[in-house]
């Protein structure tokens, strides 16, 4: 029997929900292995080793005693170099490496940013279905999450007059995640630049999460032209995961790029949260981005070859609409009409050994849907789901 704290805590902690992945990997106990081996489309994992050479490096790294060693608050600097050369070559701009903190993961880089941004009773805008954590991250701090709905007849893309009508004197940024979990949809170029500046008018911060940048769909090598102006600064935060791009989500590495006086300001927080970046992933980073450049694009190949047969392993069951898809995930509407989504999970988990995650994990409204991760496991995994979805009974 386990009982709770006893006493007091805080109860913006207290009252934000637990991590929601492991209650649903919970359910899998439950499953008797009836229609083959567990298929894990939960989290978003690479499903692929990182690069062999890129794991010599780590290692070498992780054996030497400079390595296990502090180094500086805002990252190594020859990693904010190649990472800022990187991001000025992709996306046409000037980004200095003084631009750049890198950060243990994407979501320290968000709750960095949030910290900075808004306090206590203020709000920030999260499109909906939203990333959980973020909502966690936000609720913690005691920020309002401000729903903007993102609908899918349009797409699952935010629109300019529903963010602003919710706009007040309250809001103090917006966030975009694209290519977005839990949806997979890429936002088209020209809504993120309305969006930036809709923000610049309000006179409040575009935080642009881009975990997701580099599975981007072929022939889309950046997701916006906002660095190629030089006011990108008065607005604009990007956040970025080395994890799900080098497959090493394990060793923590993400990044916060924005004008060097806002990374200033972050480099307080994250002095107070981590000290340093983990050592080990910097140390071998600088070489991968240059070196493994046709690595991450078969990757990228790879995780969209999976996407399409994800749809074609869905085709045949035309009760499933697959309302959106793209990068490491597909949205799936469920043909339970009224059935909330998490039942619809657990039962998929319990009798057909799929484990997804319910809709409502993501926000308000979204109990008619299902998140899959699709870059979990490979291509011949995904293409036997037909059966595995096929006379689903609730």
């Amino acid at each position: 029997m386990t009982s709770g704290p006893a006493h007091p805590i805080n109860p913006l902690v207290a009252d934000v929900g637990s991590p929601p992945i492991p209650e649903a990997q919970a359910w899998t106990g439950r499953y008797d292995g009836s229609y083959g081996p567990l298929i894990n489309l939960s989290q978003a994992v690479p499903g692929n080793a990182p690069h062999r050479e890129l794991l010599e490096r780590m290692a070498a790294i992780a054996g030497t005693a400079a390595g296990s060693q502090y180094g500086p608050i805002n990252g190594d600097a020859p990693l904010k170099a190649a990472y800022a050369a990187d991001l000025s070559r992709i996306y046409e701009g000037r980004i200095e490496p003084e631009d750049i903190a890198v950060t243990a993961g994407c979501n320290m880089a968000f709750f960095a940013a949030m910290m900075l941004l808004a306090h206590r009773n203020e709000a920030v805008l999260l499109p909906t279905p939203w990333y959980f954590n973020h909502q966690m991250t936000l609720d913690m701090l005691g920020i309002e999450p401000r729903p903007l709905p993102c609908r899918a007849e349009n797409g699952f893309v935010p629109r300019i007059e529903d963010a602003e009508a919710l706009i007040d004197e309250k809001v103090r940024a917006i966030v975009l995640v694209t290519p977005n979990n839990p949806t997979g949809a890429v936002y088209p170029a020209h809504v993120i630049e309305s969006f930036a500046q809709l923000c610049a008018r309000r006179e409040i911060y575009l935080v642009i999460d881009e975990t997701y940048r580099d599975f981007l769909p072929p022939g889309m090598n950046r997701a916006h032209g906002l660095f190629t102006r030089d006011d990108w600064r008065s607005t604009v935060i990007q956040l970025y995961s080395f994890s799900k791009s080098y497959a090493i989500p394990g060793h923590r590495t993400g990044a916060i790029t924005a004008d060097v006086a806002l990374i200033e300001q972050i480099a307080k927080i994250l002095d107070c949260i981590q000290i340093c970046p983990p050592r080990t992933a910097q140390g071998a980073l600088p070489w991968a981005i240059d070196g493994l450049r046709d690595w991450r694009e078969d990757n990228r190949a790879e995780i969209n070859r999976r996407a399409q047969v994800f749809q074609d392993a869905l085709a045949p069951l035309p009760e499933w609409t697959i309302d959106s898809v793209g990068a490491y995930f597909a949205y799936l509407r469920h043909p339970f009409s009224g059935v909330k989504a998490q039942q619809v999970a657990e039962k998929l988990a319990t009798e057909r050994g799929v484990l997804c995650l319910p809709g409502s994990y993501f926000g308000p409204g979204q109990e008619g849907h299902l998140r899959v991760a699709i870059a979990n496991v490979s291509a011949d995994v995904l293409s036997g789901l037909t059966d595995r979805f096929r006379g689903l009974s609730i």
